[in-house]
């Protein structure tokens, strides 16, 4: 009889050892996998992310917005004539280098939203070069370690049934945990991609505005925000290299609950920090 039951408690403790285990390698192997693909976003280009949506947002822009940007062009122009005409007294001490003046100006603004979709790219492919260069000065990986997964291994075979019950409802939840954490990281990643394309579609209208001083702080402060959002890039690659720094520093004793709190806190804090990437850049670059 004693034999029987030693049989079955060791029947029990493998089944709840090997159920933990699968539990730990899918919350480490789920994470990383979300973090590496949110990784390979951010070095992607809005044209080559998604060329289909791209494709139609360039056209929705050219076709649609590009019409209404130049009404704005042809009205800032005029506004500028008047004001240079009126700053000089109504033409009473006439230069004629105002008018080539002004021709300059108009050349140069209808430059600028001719190739409004050049300049923008421009910015997010400067962006995407300095995302590539930071992630191969990080380069480290956000996987657990082999070795660490095979001590949780010799520490869980030590365990009690009762122990090893306990420790695999933690990791359940756990899973759980991690498994939303790794897709709010991915919408977050995703989510900036689409908000690209979203200030992208509406380029010709800010651009339309450099004409004029005044006005021009619309263009202005809509090519910051293009930078904010292309070096957001940048800074969550950032985020994710001091996850992975993290990560390694902890340590996976024979408090393996203990290890996995500490995991699942850090992953909390990455979570935050990714949300707040945003209005940091655009508070560097004065974008609002």
């Amino acid at each position: 009889m004693e034999s029987l039951f030693e049989q079955l408690t060791e029947y029990l403790k493998g089944m709840l050892v090997a159920g933990i285990m699968n539990n730990l390698t899918s919350i480490f192997s789920n994470l990383n996998n979300k973090i590496e693909e949110a990784s390979d976003i951010l070095g992607t280009t809005p044209a080559d992310f998604q060329p289909h949506v791209f494709s139609m947002i360039r056209t929705l822009s050219e076709n649609v917005l590009m019409p209404i940007a130049g009404i704005i062009l042809t009205f800032v122009a005029c506004y500028e004539l008047i004001q240079l005409v009126i700053s000089h007294n109504n033409l009473a001490n006439f230069e004629s280098w105002i008018f080539f003046k002004w021709i300059l100006k108009t050349f140069v603004a209808v430059e600028l939203v001719t190739h409004t979709f050049d300049i923008t790219m421009a910015v997010f492919d400067v962006a995407q070069h300095v995302i590539e260069e930071s992630g191969g000065i990080i380069g480290d990986s956000t996987a657990i370690d082999g070795s660490a997964l095979a001590d949780m291994r010799s520490t869980l075979e030590a365990m009690e049934i009762g122990p090893l019950f306990a420790v695999f409802l933690q990791t359940f939840i756990l899973l759980i945990i991690f498994n939303i954490m790794g897709l709010a990281i991915y919408v977050i990643v995703f989510g900036r991609m689409i908000e690209i394309y979203l200030m992208v579609s509406m380029a010709p209208i800010p651009f339309a505005t450099f004409g004029n001083k005044e006005q021009s702080m619309i263009g202005q402060n809509y090519l910051r925000s293009l930078f904010a959002l292309g070096f957001q890039g940048f800074l969550i690659m950032v985020c994710i290299g001091i996850y992975a720094v993290m990560i390694h520093d902890v340590s996976f004793s024979s408090d393996i609950m203990g290890s996995l709190w500490s995991v699942l806190g850090i992953t909390i804090l990455l979570g935050f920090t990714l949300m707040k990437t945003g209005t940091v850049a655009k508070s560097i670059l004065q974008a609002h």
